[in-house]
């Protein structure tokens, strides 16, 4: 199974969002993230999608979502593109784990957001590999709870996707 990252140029309408999901719905692939948020240009924002597709064509979907109203640009990211995940991990801690919990932090270049008694908030950002890398160095200390966008990424060198995009 492959994984494709799109980015995705969209005129800020109401139901676009979903219409844009149920085309990957139909055609059976996995959403594996969806960031969506505003771009550099007013009215217009960017939908990051990252999606598993095992053996069909991603080419299909992504000619379908340029076919919508209000889509104005899709492109598919090379897996060279800058990607980062943010995550919020409320972790268990006491006076016994707390320095081990906060060593991992320095050492992962995480921030700590909140302390409390009895649990600490940390916030990473970081490609996939390095959140999951923390994670699992957290598990033994008892992660409460978790929270994490979407994948945001952007191509690298001076090219934007709102290249010739007038509004």
């Amino acid at each position: 199974m492959s994984k494709h990252v799109l980015s995705i140029l969209v005129e800020d309408k109401p139901g676009l969002l979903t219409r844009v999901a149920g085309l990957f719905a139909r055609r059976g692939f996995n959403i594996e993230s969806l960031a969506v948020g505003t771009s550099e240009i007013e009215g217009l924002s960017r939908i990051t999608v990252v999606v598993a597709v095992e053996g069909a064509p991603l080419e299909q979907v992504t000619k379908q979502i340029n076919k919508l109203i209000n889509v104005i640009k899709v492109v598919e990211l090379d897996p060279e593109a800058v990607q980062r995940d943010h995550m919020l991990i409320k972790v268990k801690t006491d006076a016994a784990t707390r320095s081990q919990v906060l060593e991992a932090v320095t050492l992962f270049r995480a921030r700590v957001i909140d302390v409390v008694s009895d649990a600490v908030i940390i916030e990473i950002t970081g490609d996939t590999s390095k959140c999951a890398a923390f994670i699992k160095i957290l598990e033994p200390y008892g992660i409460k709870e978790m929270v994490q966008s979407g994948v945001l990424a952007m191509g690298r060198g001076s090219k934007s996707i709102t290249e010739k995009v007038s509004k």
